[in-house]
């Protein structure tokens, strides 16, 4: 496990003090409506082994949660099957959410994707102001797709 001051070659790291309260992010997270006004349509369910899909833009994207901890961390697997069937390079990574409150009562959140960064679409989409972005890559400049996470609460 990467410690917060150094993540993984090919992971992508997100950084956010949102106002919200832990309560308000675990939903968006895990709610099943709330999760898809952000990120995809889902069938999650956050219990440690159950398994659960994204409606991806292709194919399914197939994730089982490793760890859940209500309002502090989420981890799941995920796996996303390329949709050109000549290309048989599944994603597989590791998503891990992790929340602490802050003095203030909202949430200092942190967004890990493992093993994301070495396929990532070429495209960064960080619309969410103070929130900062570290890529663990060995080359400079390599474009990125991620969702922000102030997206999320406008769900919750």
């Amino acid at each position: 496990m990467n410690s917060q001051s150094e993540i993984a070659e090919n992971a992508l790291e997100f950084e956010c003090d949102l106002a919200e309260p832990p309560e308000k992010v675990w939903r968006a997270l895990t709610v099943p409506e709330l999760l898809a006004a952000w990120m995809m349509p889902n069938d999650i369910k956050p219990q440690a082994g159950s398994r659960f899909a994204f409606a991806g833009p292709e194919a399914p994207i197939e994730c089982e949660i490793l760890d859940a901890e209500p309002e502090r961390m989420l981890r799941y697997s995920w796996r996303e099957q390329p949709g050109d069937a000549e290309r048989q390079d599944p994603l597989d990574s590791i998503v891990t959410f992790t929340l602490a409150r802050t003095v203030s009562g909202g949430t200092h959140l942190r967004i890990v994707h493992d093993g994301f960064a070495r396929k990532a679409m070429p495209a960064v989409a960080m619309a969410g102001a103070g929130c900062r972005l570290s890529l663990g890559l060995g080359r400079a400049g390599m474009p990125l797709a991620a969702n922000t996470p102030r997206l999320l609460l406008r769900a919750a």
